[in-house]
């Protein structure tokens, strides 16, 4: 399970990162990007999620494909038909492998189900816990489900084989499930969940470093700066290509 909760973040952060750094760069020269992520592990729901992940993507899909099927607006076998020709455009746009294409039926078949009820827009203006410091039961219990489901999602997407996602996800449970069997295993989990609380705090801003408000100055903001300078040369790997290049 460790290891499927660390490929979730490692993902996220590769994603993410160079997203923002494409935000940025543009930026510079006077243009503004769409945002790209807007805290996906922070959502309610499947729904939600996709909402808030890979955002300018997703937006294409649906306004160049889902909209034009006719979207929401038919009868419910075309939405069921829409939901699943969606996905497996999105599975395929990220290789011809089987994994891909069960991760697709695998989020479709999370999806209909608040599409049919109607619950799939329930959380488009709110974000989860705002105003308060802490979520309600209620919110923490949606949080977790919905963050355990999409980390299931990854485990397929990241097997090279549907053989390897069946036996990774057979021996999920068993007595090895928080098991750390990797050399600094314990230790990135717990930088994960050092971003995760900077992410939740700042999750009701437009990024998660932004600073505003009283402590806009620039000693605080500098004084961030090098120090995100120095966690980078401190905690810097073997140099890897973004996982995202691939596709």
């Amino acid at each position: 399970m460790t290891g499927g909760i660390l490929f979730t973040f490692q993902i996220y952060g590769d994603f993410s990162g160079y997203s923002n750094i494409a935000i940025g760069t543009a930026r510079l020269f006077g243009i503004n990007l769409m945002k790209n992520f807007n805290y996906p592990y922070f959502s309610r729901d499947i729904s939600e999620f996709w909402r808030r992940w890979h955002i300018s993507l997703s937006t294409w899909f649906r306004d160049y494909i889902y909209i034009p099927l006719g979207g929401s607006r038919c009868r419910k076998s075309k939405v069921i038909r829409n939901t699943f020709i969606i996905f497996a455009v999105s599975e395929l746009w990220h290789g011809a492998n089987w994994t891909f294409i069960v991760w697709g039926i695998y989020h479709a078949f999370l999806f209909i189900p608040l599409l049919l009820l109607n619950k799939n827009r329930r959380y488009t203006h709110t974000i989860v816990a705002q105003g308060k410091y802490l979520p309600s039961l209620k919110e923490a219990a949606q949080l977790f489900s919905t963050f355990f489901l999409i980390v299931i999602g990854w485990i397929i997407f990241r097997a090279n084989t549907i053989g390897e996602a069946a036996d990774y996800l057979s021996r999920l449970f068993s007595h090895t499930l928080f098991e750390v069997s990797f050399p600094y295993g314990k230790r990135a989990l717990i930088y994960c969940l050092l971003l995760v609380i900077v992410e939740w705090m700042q999750r009701e801003k437009e990024y998660g470093l932004q600073i505003g408000g009283e402590i806009d100055k620039p000693a605080v903001r500098w004084g961030i700066y090098y120090l995100l300078i120095l966690v980078i040369i401190l905690l810097q790997g073997t140099p890897a290509d973004f996982i995202y290049f691939q596709f």
